[in-house]
């Protein structure tokens, strides 16, 4: 009789942490879950910066096209510029736009100033949503970079104030 209650109790103590672990096991998950996403937004924030300042660092080598001694930033440089940034940003990003703009006259410091956005879409956000709490579809991610144009005189160094603009480019 003995040996019969002993396996009863060993069985009831093994049902009850199959029962204790299947209550901890989705808090465990989310709990690791959480930091694991708001860190690759993180991350895409980052390679969203390195795209957009990697197309600045692309348009500031930029030969300005025209005549002399009109030459001028035109859409076929923010073109250039544009390609380089979407080439560049991450594939989680929806929605992404570019904005280039050239900032430049003929005795002030040039300089060109991309900007990319696109929008991320937190999993944790839809998962809350899924339970029926309120919480935003997407989190917007925007970069900017200024940075001078290479070829012009070293006398200038007041920075110019008439920007063209052009964008925002969509994919």
């Amino acid at each position: 009789m003995k040996i019969f209650q002993r396996r009863t109790a060993l069985n009831s103590q093994a049902g009850q942490s199959i029962v204790e672990i299947t209550l901890i096991t989705p808090l465990l998950l989310l709990a690791l879950y959480v930091p694991v996403d708001f860190g690759i937004s993180f991350f895409i924030g980052n390679l969203t910066q390195t795209a957009v300042r990697e197309g600045a660092r692309i348009g500031s080598g930029l030969q300005k096209s025209g005549t002399v001694p009109n030459l001028i930033f035109s859409s076929a440089e923010a073109s250039t510029v544009k390609t380089e940034v979407f080439n560049r940003l991450p594939n989680y990003l929806t929605n992404k736009s570019v904005t280039v703009t050239f900032y430049d006259g003929t005795a002030c410091l040039q300089f060109l100033q991309v900007t990319a956005q696109g929008n991320y879409n937190f999993s944790l956000y839809r998962l809350m949503r899924l339970f029926g709490t309120t919480a935003p579809s997407y989190l917007t991610i925007s970069r900017t970079t200024q940075m001078s144009y290479k070829y012009q005189p070293y006398v200038n160094n007041a920075y110019c104030t008439v920007p063209t603009s052009y964008g925002p480019y969509t994919s």
